[in-house]
């Protein structure tokens, strides 16, 4: 089990190859990348700060988490803070267990949890050159379906 806040780009097949093992039938990845539009404006970046003592703290407290309430201890959790292209990969959940159930659980767990709870803040970037610090809490008010 690992968690990061990382400056560098963040290779999700790396955290696949940390969490692979043949005591695992399924494996789950989730990965957060920089889109192009959000509510309607064009996009060209994104800036993420953390509180990077307490967010790395808080991380490793989910990653806890999902190990008890899902039995697994393969998972690896990234997110990258610094300025980011549209395509870039923000954040980055690998977790992999004996069966997918508990495998796809915790990485909803996590990332649902990271949104929540974790210190980092993001910065959109416009095309119109405007730059936008977005509300962590209008993301989670999402339900799906």
């Amino acid at each position: 089990m690992r968690t990061a806040i990382v400056t560098h780009v963040i290779d999700p097949s790396a955290l696949l190859t940390e969490v692979a093992s043949n005591a695992h039938g399924a494996t789950s990845l989730f990965v957060g990348t920089v889109r192009e539009v959000n509510d309607g404006r064009a996009v060209t970046g994104m800036e993420y700060t953390a509180y990077e003592s307490m967010a790395a703290a808080e991380m490793e407290r989910i990653a806890s988490e999902a190990f008890a309430l899902f039995a697994t201890s393969a998972l690896v959790v990234e997110h990258r803070i610094g300025t980011l292209a549209l395509g870039d990969v923000s954040v980055a959940i690998a977790v992999a267990h004996a069966h997918r159930a508990p495998a796809l659980d915790a990485t909803r767990y996590v990332i649902e949890q990271l949104k929540m709870r974790v210190p980092i803040w993001k910065r959109e970037h416009y095309s119109d050159g405007t730059r936008e610090w977005i509300d962590p809490t209008a993301a989670n008010a999402v339900v799906a379906p």
